[in-house]
């Protein structure tokens, strides 16, 4: 029987694993597996063909920013000047980290929903910010409950993060949550950074809205967005924000200073994924539900628990009735089975009973998956260490 390593095992030390082996089947990075749809990549190849490849704006592409204008006016209610009020960065990493660092100075408090996207934490820490946890549980599918919000308003509290639909509980802020939180921004004078990336895949009629289309809250939000994850353009690097022109100014600076402006190639590609047909986006949400409704099966026959995942690509998957602490569980997938899963404390370190599994894989792959699982589950349920 193979033996967990006596080291802590964490995800870097998983996908270092996972290089060392053949036939893995990935279900541990967040990155589409399907194809930018064609129209994409043909407006790429004009940009190049017509000589449209030099240097862009440090904040984008007229062009780019306003169709990301009109996008978030028709999707999300949202009224951004394209000349002021919008920023194209080179990717949401990129989006996040500048945003973060111009908007919060040392001994800022920024509440951060749990679990989450740790990149989050590296950001606040590096700008020296202070995160301060907002607990969310299974049990509301890993809602964000105003009433936690507001408990742990400080007066050194600035900046609230929404991350809707979330990564990596798949949970999303509900309306009337959105609504609540709202109020208490304007109440206790917050900023709120909105990540919506993930805005595109929500399932069995679930609704989110955007905070900043509420009443009061354009002055004070900024809304984080891309199209990598809704038009499978991970490698393209484009991300966006919107936001109050002394927001987006701040983020320009900063942004000018690290690589002047998103590739010019991929910010053309960005203008026809933004106005171009949409009936691919809705495509890859079909594919998607479908996986993820292979897998929610899958996972109750084998035991699991967990919060209906209402939108992402991602299940965050509760190990706890197999008896097997998930980190220890995430090495029996990849040692014995080779398939990669990362475990929950690559998420926030209360998290070692929860494991997040991606969608981004053909649902024969995903089969094969589970089928792998459950072998390792039927030599190993119950075993403790």
């Amino acid at each position: 029987m193979t033996q967990t390593p006596k080291k802590a095992i964490d995800i870097f030390d998983l996908q270092e694993l996972a290089r060392s082996k053949k036939n893995v089947i990935s279900m541990g990075l967040g990155d589409p597996d399907l194809d930018t749809p064609a129209h994409i990549v043909a407006a790429a190849k004009a940009a190049i063909e017509e000589g449209r490849t030099g240097p862009a704006p440090t904040r984008g592409l007229p062009e780019l920013r306003e169709a990301i204008s009109r996008k978030l006016a028709r999707d999300n209610g949202i009224i951004a000047d394209p000349e002021t009020e919008v920023l194209v960065t080179t990717g949401g990493q990129e989006a996040l980290f500048l945003l973060v660092q111009a908007l919060t100075e040392p001994g800022d408090e920024v509440l951060v929903p749990d679990p989450r996207y740790t990149s989050y934490d590296a950001a606040i820490n590096l700008a020296g910010g202070r995160i301060v946890l907002v607990p969310t549980d299974e049990e509301h599918d890993f809602d964000l409950d105003p009433d936690e919000v507001e408990k742990r308003i400080t007066p050194k509290t600035k900046v609230l993060l929404l991350i809707s639909p979330n990564n990596p509980t798949a949970g999303i802020v509900s309306p009337e949550n959105t609504r609540r939180l709202a109020e208490i921004a304007i109440e206790h004078d917050l900023i709120v950074i909105s990540d919506e990336i993930y805005e595109k895949f929500l399932y069995d009629g679930a609704q989110q809205i955007s905070i900043a289309s509420l009443p009061g809250m354009r002055e004070r939000t900024i809304t984080l967005n891309g199209v990598s994850k809704a038009y499978a353009m991970t490698g393209w690097r484009i991300g966006y924000l919107a936001g109050p022109p002394e927001f987006i100014d701040a983020v320009a600076a900063l942004k000018e200073m690290v690589n002047m402006h998103a590739p010019t190639v991929s910010q053309w590609a960005a203008v026809a994924a933004l106005d171009g047909p949409q009936d691919c986006v809705e495509e890859m949400r079909q594919t998607y539900a479908e996986r993820r409704r292979l897998l929610m099966d899958a996972l109750d026959e084998m035991g699991f628990t967990f919060g209906t995942p209402h939108g992402a690509l991602y299940i965050w998957a509760n190990t706890a009735s197999t008896g097997i602490e998930a980190t220890r569980l995430s090495y029996l997938f990849l040692d014995e089975a080779d398939v990669l899963i990362f475990p929950g404390t690559g998420f926030g370190e209360k998290w070692g009973n929860y494991m997040r599994m991606t969608l981004l894989q053909p649902k024969e792959v995903l089969e094969q998956a589970i089928s792998r699982m459950k072998d390792v589950l039927a030599r190993h349920r119950g075993t403790a260490g």
